[in-house]
């Protein structure tokens, strides 16, 4: 009899999973509430990519003088945005090619458990034997007063402005918001960054981070590290965001728009997690390598799981869960996987930082090469550099590179661009 596979979630993690579940031979049934791609395709990723390689076309123009050739940019917002949309467009059209391609069945609705043992979507059963839940993740909103007031946006608010605002404040310093900042400071934003924590994009190594902020400041980037915002004050033509800066003291920031960009909460709230039975902790799902819940026959990847909250990364455990679902043994290890910052400079990384090799005591050492003396990247004006971190006591064998000496090699591979 054929296994009926139930995918929850049409985003990176949801159709990679039902395309790995119908090449397993299972009957397919893949369940989305908005366009497929999910928030990756349509409101994350791609089109924020999309602005971005705008905005670096414009600031290349900019500067072209530099290198020998005169040109003055004008900014069509309104073609830059037609372009974001081609561009998403044609993905979403790839991915419902794909699920035809693979004769996975696509149903539009939202689906809930409604007991251990059925899923209904809108009011109907569907029939399955695994589920893997997909749904992703919606931007989180902090409880500051006139969080609310109609100047505030959320990410997928600022990818759909219909013009760049002359003032900007971005409340979170993490991937979203500085990839934010990156495309309206260079489009002609006055951009202020307030984050909590002592420095911008916490989870990346501290070298790295600061050598970005120094950067965004020297373009005009206004950051406020280790400050909070204690309320957004509606002035109907714009917003007063009032900080209290790391040294106690409270200033006033106006802008025309306020980003709020503090991260991402599990999409959870209409699965019924509770009336299942599925193990939870606030809404992210427990899972393990495998990616299985506490139930046996119900899986889940992705942001809706918590933890590194890439596009990649969900589609890696969808194809681990659609294989451990169709009894082919696989798990998932987060050692190996990337991150990367779509900033300019741009900043990629994998293993671990050097503060996380300080906090686990690991004996390291660390190399530098800084890309200025690369010719490549002299000549396209790039600076930053590439930082790799062994382990000192590790030994690596002369022939095939595999460490010979009981421990992994810990290694972080970061530049600017």
């Amino acid at each position: 009899m054929t296994p009926k596979i139930l995918i929850i979630g049409g985003g990176p993690g949801g159709y990679v999973a039902a395309i790995r579940a119908a090449q397993l031979h299972a009957e397919v049934t893949l369940v989305e509430n908005g366009q497929l791609g999910g928030t990756c395709l349509n409101v994350g990723c791609i089109p924020t990519k999309a602005l971005l390689h705008t905005s670096q076309l414009y600031g290349e123009i900019s500067e072209a003088a530099a290198y020998g050739v005169n040109a003055t940019p004008v900014l069509d917002f309104d073609a830059a945005q037609k372009y974001k949309a081609r561009v998403v467009n044609q993905l979403v059209n790839g991915v419902k090619g794909l699920m035809k391609a693979n004769k996975v069945k696509v149903l539009n609705g939202t689906a809930t458990f409604t007991t251990k043992a059925t899923v209904q979507v809108d009011g109907k059963d569907v029939p399955f034997d695994k589920v893997i839940i997909a749904t992703g993740s919606t931007p989180a909103i902090p409880p500051i007063p006139g969080i609310h007031s109609p100047q505030c946006i959320d990410s997928t608010g600022a990818l759909a402005l219909t013009e760049v605002p002359s003032r900007l404040v971005i409340v979170g310093g993490g991937v979203i918001g500085i990839e934010m900042a990156a495309i309206y400071r260079t489009l002609g934003s006055e951009v202020t960054i307030v984050e909590a924590q002592e420095e911008i994009l916490p989870p990346i190594d501290r070298e790295i981070a600061t050598l970005l902020r120094e950067k965004l400041v020297a373009v005009g980037t206004r950051i406020e590290v280790g400050a909070t915002v204690e309320e957004i004050t509606d002035k109907v033509s714009h917003a007063d965001v009032t900080v209290r800066t790391s040294a106690g003291q409270t200033m006033v920031i106006p802008g025309d728009k306020v980003l709020v960009a503090v991260g991402r909460r599990a999409n959870t709230a209409a699965l019924g997690l509770d009336t299942a039975g599925i193990a939870h902790d606030r809404g992210q799902i427990t899972v393990g390598a495998q990616q299985q819940t506490n139930l046996p026959n119900v899986y889940a990847i992705g942001d809706c799981t918590g933890g590194s909250m890439l596009a990649h990364v969900a589609s890696a455990q969808g194809e681990v869960a659609a294989e451990n679902a169709l009894g082919h043994p696989a798990s998932y290890d987060g050692k190996t996987n990337p991150a990367c910052v779509y900033t300019d400079p741009e900043i990629a990384g994998v293993g671990l930082t050097e503060e996380q090799v300080k906090a686990q005591k690991i004996n390291y050492l660390v190399g530098r090469f800084p890309l200025s003396a690369n010719g490549k990247s002299l000549i396209m004006g790039a600076d930053g550099l590439v930082k790799i971190i062994p382990d000192r006591d590790c030994r690596i064998g002369s022939g095939d590179g595999v460490n010979a000496g009981g421990r992994d090699v810990h290694n972080l591979r970061s530049s600017h661009r």
